[in-house]
């Protein structure tokens, strides 16, 4: 019995490949899926990739699955599914674990991958053997908390199918309580053609982001070549922040406070920057540290002391007292700061005592001292171990203020900056040899560049086990955290106190709140206060376990140990084992340290089909898909050929399967005034009745506005067939047939050119092209059509579909025993407005006055109200402006309505 084992590290890319020796070809393996969905919830993210892949050989292979994530985030489950059977990862403490793995090395096996990619990315690769003609998928879990820095939040996802992919997908769904007041999209997969396949909705409290390239987009990108996608998406966003207290939610007995005030005056800082010259540095290091040094200099403001000090065997002030920033005085540094050349060994231990000495002989009074250590590499003159100049620092700064440590290149002391920074109230931080390398300097700074509060201490009544609640320093455009578990679940109330020093003076913020108003977290989220407060205790356990010795190091590593294994968090303390299908093989997966390589060696059965319909295989899918065949005179009813061996075939749908046709005479509706007299050639719109959701007997459809946090929404009275979108010179057109009585839509058809229909109920889609048909059924496997330009993708409960530049997305939902179709349109032409009751991307708009809006220069009075928003499977209730519809679609509605579907 073999086991090879593995090693697991971790963003959102895939790498399949046929085998370990050169990589097949392309056609033998298929990514018939790819999905990242992300869902964020009070900066708390978690990240679900799913890979679907089939295996197209007649001979089973080695199909691999690599995945990279960030740095700081966790994994927290791994599945295999091949043949209906799901292998999951077990985390397990590390000494467990590794008896697993000796095992498997014992019999000759090589061990995965692992390694740190990049600057924030970790990476996880398996593999395993699929038989012949079968499927395998792959799901990868992680979490993460959102670090707030220059007043951003930022999730990055990453995306390498190394093949384009048919059925790809990234959906981002975020929910902040405040609102959101900034959202923004870049990275290398928002480039060129695919920023048309980018989409964005904010509504309030909640934001949307779609990522649905075609298969030619997805060859169009910076960094993109005919194997598809390689690059990433950032998201960036920030929250509303009118409460000075911060925001507070509770759920399942668990507590988070989210405190970043920002309407504070700067503190006065005293900064001294201790720059390594030492002979490593020579070349492109120090003329970066250079250009870095001179743009901080810049931009220290007149109220601010500063000191320079270098060294090498040898330490050299610039000035030996704080410096105040005048001009002059900066003048005078920049021209000390371009003389700095390497040369000579590297004392540390000296310059930072020296550091420590400019604080201690001038001290500044009701300001901030920071001490910003740069170095590339280990001691190497004066005092060398480092476990004496950590104690000697230590020492010297008192916990005073803190030291940062950036350290330069791969060949740093990275472990020992680390704890030295940590012991003195500071953080660690690579910068990397790079280009940008002066950027990186000055964005670290930037995030230091102002403090705010200094001594922070967050205080809970009725809340225990919290997480670190004292703090040093607060900088703008930062986020202090504090989450604990509460003592009584009956509480009715909660009361906080937050003390700080604010400019000259002591700031105190107390708070009570009652349960009830932060106990809004939605049933599919609900764990996550939990989850995020497991997060945050592992990850400060750990820095704690950095500092500490003797029993108190080991009480600490048990504690993060038993939270690791409770949540099955994979972390610098556990593994995760896979036990793989063959015979038993095992995979050990570990999580990287920052800067270290591993201490390891590298290493469906379906029914038969009904008569007249036989189950095929769309070409380039591997997927399978239900055809209609008719014999020589075009007569259905010849049974279809089977399918491959691992797929028995489909269960078909019935001969001919119309809409539910329930529809009754009459309409309910709502009524529009319109009275240009108010304002000189100027319409005003009178809003529509206020109704939380639409009043029976109308759809509501949402406009997301441009540049607005709100979106509009529009009612459209039923019954009613609509004309909901139509490219003139694509040949497209999709119409669709309301529900008699309720919400949402009984069929929508989809014509292209003069030959191709797509027909779609609450049953069954049918799309022929004017030859022949293919039937798919809701609820079946899911399938994918690709013919002359259209591409058909049947999930669970969406028919995704692409002709030309034109994605519409048709989702089958399921409410209190209706079932119903509502379209939504992902993608179109850019800059291109399409006729129809969708064809608009967005629309702008300005708030004037109350609930008054101008729309196209006409006034128009809204109601703020809500929807559903159908367009997603999860069907959010979101708020809108409600307006009248003529004001939004330049028209009556009986200009969007067809007499034939």
């Amino acid at each position: 019995m073999t086991r090879p084992a593995l090693r697991l590290i971790l963003l959102g890319f895939f790498l399949i490949s046929a085998s370990s020796a050169p990589v097949k070809k392309t056609q033998d393996v298929n990514i018939y899926s790819f999905y990242i969905n992300s869902t964020v919830t009070s900066r708390y993210a978690t990240t679900i990739i799913t890979s679907r892949v089939a295996n197209r050989l007649n001979e089973s292979q080695e199909i691999f699955f690599e995945v990279k994530i960030p740095k700081n985030a966790f994994i927290s489950k791994f599945r295999m599914t091949i043949d209906g059977k799901s292998y999951d990862g077990v985390v397990k403490e590390k000494a467990d674990a590794q008896q697993q793995y000796s095992q498997a090395v014992s019999q000759g096996q090589s061990a995965g991958l692992i390694k740190s990619v990049g600057r924030t990315l970790e990476e996880f690769k398996t593999s395993v053997n699929v038989a012949a003609l079968s499927k395998v998928t792959f799901e990868l879990t992680y979490e993460e908390l959102l670090k707030r820095r220059l007043g951003k939040y930022k999730l990055l996802i990453y995306a390498q199918p190394m093949q384009t992919v048919a059925d790809f997908k990234i959906d981002v769904h975020i929910h902040e309580k405040p609102g959101i007041s900034f959202l923004e999209v870049t990275g290398g997969l928002s480039t060129n053609d695919l920023a048309n396949a980018i989409k964005t909705t904010r509504a309030d409290s909640d934001a949307w982001v779609t990522f649905y390239p075609t298969r030619e987009q997805q060859t169009k990108c910076k960094d993109c070549d005919k194997n598809g996608l390689k690059g990433d998406l950032l998201i960036s966003y920030d929250v509303e922040r009118q409460n000075p207290y911060g925001e507070m939610r509770v759920s399942n007995g668990y507590l988070v406070h989210n405190f970043a005030p920002s309407d504070l005056p700067r503190i006065p800082k005293n900064v001294v920057f201790i720059i390594d010259r030492s002979g490593s540095m020579s070349g492109k290091k120090i003329v970066q540290t250079r250009l870095a040094l001179l743009k901080i200099l810049s931009d220290l403001s007149e109220d601010n002391h500063f000191g320079l000090i270098t060294f090498d065997h040898q330490v050299d002030l610039w000035k030996r007292e704080l410096i105040k920033a005048t001009k002059t005085n900066l003048d005078d540094a920049k021209s000390f700061v371009q003389e700095i050349t390497a040369r000579g060994a590297t004392d540390i231990n000296a310059a930072v005592l020296e550091g420590v000495n400019m604080f201690k002989r001038q001290p500044q009074a009701g300001s901030a001292s920071i001490l910003i250590l740069l170095t590339d590499g280990d001691p190497t003159s004066g005092e060398t171990n480092t476990e004496r100049i950590m104690s000697n620092v230590r020492k010297a700064i008192e916990s005073k203020f803190p030291l940062y440590c950036l350290g330069f290149g791969y060949d740093v002391n990275f472990d020992f900056l680390t704890k030295m920074s940590l012991e003195n109230n500071g953080v660690a931080r690579r910068i990397y040899e790079d280009s940008d390398a002066d950027l990186q300097l000055q964005g670290f700074y930037d995030e230091v560049a102002v403090p705010l509060l200094t001594d922070i201490q967050l205080n809970y009544i009725g809340v225990s086990n919290l997480t670190q609640n004292n703090f040093a320093l607060y900088f703008n455009g930062s986020e202090i955290v504090v989450s604990g578990q509460i003592t009584d679940n009956n509480v009715e109330s909660i009361s906080t106190e937050v003390i700080a020093i604010s400019k000259g003076s002591k700031v105190t913020y107390q708070n009570t709140v009652t349960t009830k108003d932060v106990i809004d977290v939605p049933s599919e989220h609900e764990d996550f206060v939990e989850r995020l407060w497991a997060y945050l205790t592992v990850k400060q356990l750990l820095d704690k376990h950095v500092l500490l010795e003797g029993p108190e190091k080991e009480a600490v590593k048990n504690e993060a140990l038993k939270l690791s294994l409770k949540y099955q968090f994979v972390t610098s303390l556990t593994s995760m084992v896979v036990t793989k299908p063959q015979e038993g093989d095992v995979e050990v997966a570990d999580k990287p340290t920052e800067g270290k390589e591993s201490h390891r060696p590298p290493v469906s059965s379906y029914p038969p089909l009904p008569p007249g319909i036989g189950y095929g295989f769309t070409a380039g899918s591997g997927l399978p898909s239900l055809q209609l065949h008719h014999d020589a005179s075009g007569r259905r009813g010849q049974q279809g050929l089977p399918g491959p061996p691992a797929y028995p075939g489909l269960p078909g749908p019935p001969d001919f399967l119309g809409s539910d046709d329930d529809s009754e005479d009459g309409f309910s509706g709502i009524a529009y005034a319109w009275t240009p007299a108010r304002i000189p050639h100027r319409p005003t719109f009178v809003a529509p009745t206020h109704s939380a959701v639409p009043a029976v007997g109308n759809n509501r459809f949402l406009l997301p506005a441009d540049g607005q946090p709100k979106p509009l929404c529009f009612d459209v009275p039923l019954p009613h067939k609509l004309k909901l979108l139509q490219d003139s010179a694509l040949g497209f057109s999709m119409n669709g047939e309301s529900m008699a009585s309720k919400t949402g839509f009984q069929q929508i058809i989809i014509h292209y050119k003069t030959n191709h229909h797509l027909t779609i109920n609450t049953k069954s889609i049918n799309y022929n092209d004017g030859q022949n048909n293919v039937q798919y059924l809701w609820g079946q496997e899911p399938s994918q059509h690709d013919q002359e330009g259209i591409i058909l993708i049947l999930r669970d409960n969406e028919m995704d579909v692409t002709i030309g530049n034109i994605r519409v997305v048709i989702v089958l939902h399921k409410k209190d025993g209706d079932v119903f179709l509502w379209p939504a349109v992902w993608q179109q032409p850019k800059d291109v407005t399409l006729a129809g009751i969708l064809g608009k991307d967005k629309i702008s708009y300005e708030e004037i006055q109350g609930s008054t809006l101008k729309i196209m220069d006409n006034d128009v009075k809204a109601s703020w109200d809500e929807m559903t928003d159908y367009r997603f499977p999860s069907a959010p209730v979101v708020r809108c402006w409600l307006v009248p519809f003529q004001a939004v679609m330049n028209g009556e509605i009986s200009d969007f309505t067809v007499t034939h579907l």
